[in-house]
């Protein structure tokens, strides 16, 4: 009996950090679990993205999971709160944001954990970056280590030692012009990708939250023209 592919569950936003996980994935001939969330962010256009980037590149089955984290509130993501926007890298690396949603990433890997688990496989990949990031907590690689312990006291493949789970972070060392040059290399079309925190009706970005400055500055540090459709003003 022939062996199939390895199963991965890959979380995808619809931005270019887990584009680019995901075209990395599929290149290693992984079969792909692609996973994202309509939790009630502003910016769900990114949804739409996220689709689109599923059938670009692949995948096995995509889903969007309903979580509506906007009954907590909490965040500029999810509650009528203002988008930082305009801030210096020193702003952005001095404090959590407001765009921070808690414990969002907690909640999306205990999801990917679950459908990784009925999938029978520990492959779990998420997008986090170390370096061009904005001071989110959950994006740290001491976070990632921490979870990845919990999963395997939590889990039956991980207590039984027959599935241990593996929460894989492609990107977390790389700066932003790294992961796009990687992205590059792979044909990932950026022009699908959706990085802006509060981009208007018609998906255009705004061009000043801390996420289109990350973006920006990525593509001029990469030497790549950056596709992005952003707001006049």
């Amino acid at each position: 009996m022939t062996k199939g592919p390895q199963k991965a569950v890959v979380l995808l936003s619809g931005g270019l950090d887990s584009a680019t996980v995901l075209a990395g994935v599929v290149a290693e001939g992984y079969e792909v679990h692609a996973l994202s969330f309509r939790y009630g962010q502003r910016h769900s256009v990114e949804l739409n993205r996220a689709q689109a980037i599923a059938k670009a590149i692949g995948v096995a089955r995509h889903v969007i999971l309903d979580l509506d984290l906007s009954q907590f509130g909490g965040s500029a993501l999810t509650a009528d709160i203002d988008v930082p926007k305009g801030r210096d890298e020193v702003e952005m690396a001095g404090e959590i944001p407001a765009t921070y949603v808690p414990a969002r990433n907690t909640v999306f890997l205990a999801c990917a954990l679950a459908w990784a688990e009925t999938l029978e496989t520990g492959n779990i990949f998420i997008g986090v970056n170390a370096l061009d990031y904005s001071g989110y907590p959950d994006c740290r690689p001491e976070y990632i280590a921490a979870f990845q312990a919990m999963a395997n006291l939590a889990t039956k493949g991980g207590v039984e030692g027959t599935l241990p789970v593996t929460i894989h972070t492609p990107l977390i060392n790389l700066t932003k012009a790294q992961i796009i040059q990687r992205g590059q290399a792979l044909g990932v079309d950026y022009g699908l990708t959706m990085s802006c925190y509060d981009p208007d009706e018609d998906g255009a970005a705004c061009g000043h939250c801390d996420s289109c400055q990350l973006r920006r500055k990525g593509f001029r540090e990469a030497g790549v023209d950056d596709p992005t459709i952003y707001q006049r003003s």
